[in-house]
């Protein structure tokens, strides 16, 4: 089990999630997978890790950046196995991940708490026993009811919400964060710029649905992805 000190102070590991195979890679349940190719780190597959790995480098210190290899609410098998290795406590690792609570171009991040209802967050607090890690997650928005979720989660955003995301990712202070990765973060928030294409729903029916209410369970999978 790796050290839950958190004394080094930094982040060592950034992780984005997502579903693997060319099929999901445009949805937005793989938001955490667009964040790190913004990144542009070289990543190959390392199969004890499984998943893809690669390394920033800065001042001198380096940070692993993983993209696991499992399917979403397998992510903590991928988190654990390249942690342990390397004994990365959970408190220098940062997780990069879809948010539907959070409207497109919407950034929260912080450390610590609960799984919020995502069984990608709730496996790697499983495997590491310790929920102390850093959550930055990406808005996606919401459907609006909770039997359009899955469906949602696994469709590609239309491409007005797509570049809000990227530009979300763009925007200071992320984009100033990323030159300093292995440095110790602070609480950012980005703000989306509003959407006003017609189709667009209204922010009042994306957000009237909590989901911890609307997030469905199912044995074995994640409640937005099947197997």
């Amino acid at each position: 089990m790796p050290d839950e000190t958190g004394t080094r102070g930094r982040i060592e590991l950034i992780v984005g999630l997502g579903n693997p195979g060319p099929e999901y890679a445009a949805t937005r349940h793989n938001a955490g997978s667009w964040f790190l190719t913004h990144l542009r780190v070289a990543l190959q597959q390392e199969g004890k890790f499984a998943g893809r790995v690669g390394r920033l480098e800065n001042a001198g210190q380096n940070c692993f950046v993983l993209q696991p290899s499992t399917f979403m609410n397998r992510s903590g098998q991928s988190v654990a196995a390249l942690a342990g290795y390397y004994r990365i406590p959970a408190t220098s690792i940062l997780v990069v991940y879809d948010e539907l609570d959070l409207p497109p171009g919407a950034v929260r991040l912080k450390r610590g708490g609960g799984a919020g209802g995502h069984n990608g967050i709730r496996d790697i607090i499983a495997h590491l026993g310790n929920p102390g890690f850093a959550r930055l997650r990406l808005g996606i928005g919401h459907p609006g009811v909770r039997e359009l979720v899955t469906p949602y989660v696994l469709s590609s955003p239309p491409s007005h919400e797509r570049l809000a995301i990227e530009a979300a990712i763009d925007a200071p202070p992320l984009s100033t964060s990323r030159a300093s990765w292995t440095g110790t973060w602070s609480r950012c928030h980005v703000t989306p710029q509003p959407l006003h294409p017609p189709e667009t729903r209204s922010q009042s029916a994306r957000t009237r649905f909590s989901h911890r209410s609307s997030r469905t369970t199912q044995p074995d999978t994640d409640r937005r992805a099947h197997p």
